[in-house]
């Protein structure tokens, strides 16, 4: 599969649907807290400044204030770091948005190590585990500009609560406009017979990677971009592993409760029991540095993609 370098990252694009949605949409409002340049949603604030309001450095209170426009039947994005949405944010997602599955999506940047530069302070290597545990939440992870585009419209025309996981940085791109994307869906990338690579975000480039390279070893990896994180595609994930016979889970997150948890959880209840590898951050905090090089060292790269599917083919036997 060819990919595409990117030119923006997919928070810019996630934003610039937005303003795009905002002329069919006429209703919907989007909150800030204060960090709309760095987010993008400062072009919707342009364009529609009657609809968009910047809470200031209160994550938690921004939250509260938007549950209440969407307690009133208003749809309202809001928009900051993932850090501070799922840890700072997280009693007023949780309470006031989730419990009465309001119809408030989150613009959630910086997801993972993306934000590698920054640090820990901005690096949302928890968020999933969290929003994904919230009762009435949809959790969705665009690979590239094009997915985060059209997850936009998705998370707008799905009710209740959505948290879509952006990037810092432009990577590559992965899709088409011609994909079309759903709660619960998911994409096979590549086609293979011998193991399968579950991957969402930043991630899918990683594992795209690895196939190739696993390819030259005579090792034929199936891709899936698991987009949805909640609730997954458990229809093609089953598919999937009964044609392969093992499966390896790449994720930019902690490896407690995340896709790492669901996938061999879901396998278990289905009596479908396959060699599983998982590679996430192992209990640790990265550090900040280039994106490149914190994702090899903390064992996620393609790099150490295809050095754990050789390992699991030896466990497959």
């Amino acid at each position: 599969m060819k990919l595409q370098q990117a030119v923006k990252p997919t928070r810019q694009s996630f934003s610039e649907r937005m303003v795009e949605y905002g002329s069919i949409n006429t209703d919907f409002a989007v909150f800030e807290a204060d960090i709309g340049y760095s987010t993008y949603t400062y072009l919707f604030g342009k364009k529609f400044p009657k609809r968009y309001f910047n809470m200031g450095i209160a994550e938690s209170n921004m939250v509260s204030a938007a549950a209440g426009m969407a307690a009133e039947g208003r749809t309202v994005v809001v928009s900051s770091y993932g850090v501070f949405l799922s840890m700072r944010a997280a009693e007023a997602v949780r309470t006031y948005v989730c419990y009465p599955n309001l119809n408030v999506k989150f613009l959630s940047s910086h997801g993972g190590v993306t934000a590698a530069i920054d640090g820990v302070t901005h690096q949302a290597t928890e968020d999933i585990a969290i929003m994904t545990t919230f009762p009435n939440m949809k959790v969705l992870c665009p690979a590239d500009s094009p997915s985060a585009m059209k997850l936009l419209d998705v998370a707008l025309e799905t009710p209740g609560p959505v948290f879509v996981r952006l990037m810092r940085d432009p990577l590559f791109d992965v899709y088409s406009e011609e994909h079309e994307f759903c709660i619960g869906g998911s994409h096979i990338l590549v086609e293979g017979n011998d193991v399968t690579i579950i991957a969402y975000g930043d991630m899918v480039v990683q594992a795209l990677n690895a196939a190739q390279e696993l390819g030259k070893l005579g090792i034929s990896a199936e891709v899936i971009d698991m987009y949805s994180q909640k609730p997954i595609d458990k229809e093609t994930l089953l598919k999937s592993i009964k044609k392969t016979g093992a499966v390896i889970v790449v994720e930019n997150h902690q490896k407690k409760n995340g896709l790492g948890y669901a996938v061999p959880h879901f396998l278990a209840k289905v009596d479908e029991c396959v060699p599983f590898a998982h590679l996430g951050l192992d209990d640790v905090f990265a550090e900040s540095g280039n994106y490149y090089q914190v994702i090899d060292k903390y064992g996620i790269s393609s790099r150490c993609i295809t050095e754990e599917v050789q390992r699991l083919m030896k466990r497959k036997g």
